[in-house]
């Protein structure tokens, strides 16, 4: 293709966050990569500017009354943005759903498996909607469509081993002699003072699942009609078919430890109606093929030759394949979409797109190496070559030096974060960027080195026969007093080992994890981490006045815009303006409030100060040292007034690590921390992780990072693959010896 007839996306004048009115030209067609720090800007141009603007403009094709269902997007601060084309936006937001979401559904691979059951099925059932558990003709009618209720705990609740005068019945309300328990004994032919094990099954039957009967019963000489019914049953009719949640917290802490959660006894955790379980292909039903991994159901399929069922063989093949070739061929269709990591979901979501046939799209992928092994990072690459060549133009952010060598452009922002930042430090080809001397560039011919002197383990914390979800039968010791990495493919078993089996036993650690922090305009790094309390008592004292004053969520807010800075101005069917509150300025604060100073300062600098700065302000020991914990972290470019809600994930995640930091003694658990950081930032994160160690704490990480992994003191690897191929110890033992473990991935590729 000649110069002269590539077509760009061009940009002028980009002042979004801390953008510094960037202009830039990005080929259409082709793959750019954009790198740079965390904080840079990157997101602010793709996501805030590019991917924006093109929704905004798509959206503006609709009526008016249709934009009033569509989220509101404003118009990027920019003074020029020509080209675009439709966006498709993949990001890494984590697939909610709740119990009716699995991945068939959000694939929409099972639409396609039940009207092949519907059409070639034996017996004929009837329409489509009978095989969906989220249709009440479709769903189990004992469990909803759920496949799991709730039941009592028969260990708990009755011991066989003991007659009712010894007190068999474990039930709140039964004790020997009471109300209820005279009841039972007057009202049936149960014999107190034999052992439940010895009674006749109709006895027991009637004992505990007797259904509701009068009983005629003496009572100081008269003849009372009593209701009875059997044990279990009357405590299901009580707190388990009335929800629990409607009695009082006591009676819930009481009848709690008796009620389980397990799969409904109808239907067997399938889901369905015992119709739709009887309908079989190849003695297979619907339920059956839903539970088997994707690499295993596509052979099953593909054997299916009912020439009525061809095309849509056809169709269901070709959805499965991609799930295959993405590298997700471990999961199954009927996984709750909430169970999913964020690189599953964001994985996906990319296969929701590659059955479509749109081209000319722009594809924006947010970080899609996230909790992928280095192993499957080809795969990824090539899907993004494929979406490429079917002439779409493909921008990704990304830290991964594997998918950046991928890239048709780069565009290197930086020099470094915040305020810092927000300039294109280098645009061109991936050989010219190793020459530049930026940051990403110096970094990215930098060599890894395995750790040598690897620390000696305090002592160890045992995980036994751990079997959940794929684990087989899984015995491994965590060390103590040192960094141990859990390394291995997506689907290893590395998060159920740490995630799950690990902290049910632990349940003190400090988890350190992707989930988003609770995000409101109103929570900032300054209220998050706790500086804010001391600030304000430290105003309040030098000026001897109410601390509330010092609060934009109390006493200080500027009453027109409620301290929120802003006012909105609502217009009808159109967009809401957002305009800065003019009776503050934007500084959320009541005007006498600011005229109270700190060594000069008002409440507002103060929230307007960088971390950085904020460091040099300020004298308070406990404000600095959550300031330089901060700092630690890499986040010195984040102003203390910053809304939580604006910041990445892996900022999300450094700031959680940052008011955990000054925990002893203890154990942290950290799942991927290196998501969103650059490759410059991982020096820190690991300087860090070792401070912790040092000062007496077991640190335990989930990790993809090579570099990472090659810090470590003990490095445990799951695998050997994913899904039903996973679930074993492959290796345990220091970064010098896994490099020589043949079975290990990790250890290929580290080497």
């Amino acid at each position: 293709m000649n110069e002269s007839n590539q077509e760009y996306i061009v940009i002028a004048g980009a002042r979004e966050n801390n953008l510094k009115n960037v202009s830039l030209r990005i080929p259409k067609r082709k793959i750019t990569i954009f790198t740079g720090v965390s904080g840079s800007g990157k997101s602010s141009i793709v996501f805030d500017t590019i991917a924006a603007e093109s929704t905004r403009l798509l959206n503006e094709n609709f009526s008016m009354f249709v934009r009033t269902f569509l989220p509101r997007v404003p118009q990027p601060d920019t003074d020029a943005i020509e080209n675009l084309s439709m966006a498709v936006i993949v990001d890494q937001k984590r697939l909610g759903g709740g119990s009716h979401s699995t991945m068939g559904t959000i694939t929409d691979i099972s639409p396609i498996l039940r009207l092949l059951f519907s059409r070639a099925g034996q017996p004929y059932v009837g329409p489509v909607n009978l095989f969906s558990f989220n249709d009440p003709q479709g769903m189990c009618p004992e469990c909803s469509g759920i496949g799991r209720r709730l039941g009592v705990d028969m260990n708990r609740a009755v011991d066989m081993s003991k007659s009712l005068s010894e007190g068999a019945v474990m039930l709140p309300d039964y004790s020997v002699n009471g109300w209820e328990w005279n009841m039972i004994v007057q009202s049936g032919p149960f014999d107190p003072d034999k052992k439940l094990s010895d009674y006749p099954e109709a006895e027991l039957e009637q004992l505990l699942y007797g259904k509701a009967r009068k009983v005629e019963m003496d009572f100081a000489g008269k003849a009372v009609n009593v209701t009875v019914e059997g044990i279990l049953e009357k405590f299901t009719n009580k707190y388990i078919k009335q929800d629990v949640k409607t009695k009082s917290e006591r009676t819930q802490k009481t009848v709690a430890p008796f009620i389980t959660e397990g799969p409904c006894s109808s239907c067997r955790g399938a889901r369905l109606s015992q119709a739709a379980l009887g309908c079989r292909i190849n003695g297979r039903n619907i339920a059956e093929l839903s539970a088997m991994e994707v690499g295993e159901l596509i052979r099953v399929v593909r054997e299916i030759d009912d020439p009525i069922a061809a095309p849509i063989v056809k169709s269901l093949t070709e959805r499965l394949q991609h799930l295959v070739d993405i590298g997700l061929d471990y999961l199954t269709l009927d996984r709750e979409t909430d169970t999913l990591s964020g690189g599953e979901s964001q994985r996906v979501k990319m296969v929701k797109h590659l059955s479509g046939s749109l081209v000319d799209v722009t594809y924006i992928f947010d970080e899609p190496s996230i909790g992928l092994h280095p192993r499957d990072v080809h795969r990824l690459v090539g899907l993004l070559r494929k979406l490429r060549d079917k002439g779409n133009t493909v921008i990704v952010v990304e830290h991964d030096p594997d998918v950046i060598k991928v890239a048709d452009h780069i565009v290197d922002v930086g020099p470094h974060a915040g305020s810092r930042g927000g300039t294109i430090v280098y645009e061109g080809s991936y050989q010219g960027l190793m020459e530049a001397g930026t940051l990403t560039g110096t970094h990215l011919k930098r060599e890894i080195r395995l750790k040598q002197d690897c620390r000696q383990p305090s002592g160890k914390l045992p995980i036994k026969h751990a079997t959940l979800h794929n684990l087989r039968n899984v015995s491994v010791d965590l060390p103590t007093g040192v960094l141990t990495v859990v390394t291995g493919v997506a689907g290893s078993g590395k998060s159920t080992l740490i995630g799950d089996v690990f902290l049910s036993q632990h349940s003190d650690a400090i988890v350190i994890d992707q989930s988003a922090i609770g995000v409101s305009t109103r929570s900032n790094p300054a209220t998050y981490t706790g500086i804010m309390d001391d600030v304000r008592k430290a105003f309040a004292s030098a000026n001897k006045v109410n601390q509330g004053l010092f609060s934009f969520n109390s006493k200080g807010a500027c009453e027109n815009c409620q301290g929120l800075g802003v006012v909105y101005t609502d217009l009808a069917f159109l967009e809401s303006v957002k305009l800065p509150c003019e009776a503050c300025g934007g500084r959320r604060f009541k005007e006498e409030v600011l005229a109270y100073k700190l060594d000069g300062r008002s409440i507002a600098d103060v929230l307007e100060m960088t971390v950085e700065q904020a460091l040099d302000f300020f004298q308070l020991k406990e404000v600095v040292r959550k300031l330089q914990a901060m700092s630690d972290v890499g986040l010195n470019y984040i102003t203390l007034g910053q809304p939580l809600s604006t910041l990445s994930g892996g900022e999300c995640q450094r700031i959680k690590l940052a008011s955990e930091l000054h925990k002893k003694g203890s154990i942290y658990v950290m799942d991927e921390p290196t998501t969103g950081l650059h490759m410059s930032d991982i020096g820190h994160l690991l300087a860090i992780m070792n401070r912790l160690v040092d000062a007496g704490n077991t640190v335990i990480v989930i990790e993809h990072n090579l570099e990472v992994i090659s810090q470590a003191d003990w490095i445990i690897d799951m695998g050997p693959d994913g899904g039903s191929k996973g679930g074993q110890l492959v290796f345990e033992g220091t970064p010098a010896q896994i490099v020589h473990a043949e079975h290990s991935i990790t250890g290929h590729y580290l080497a």
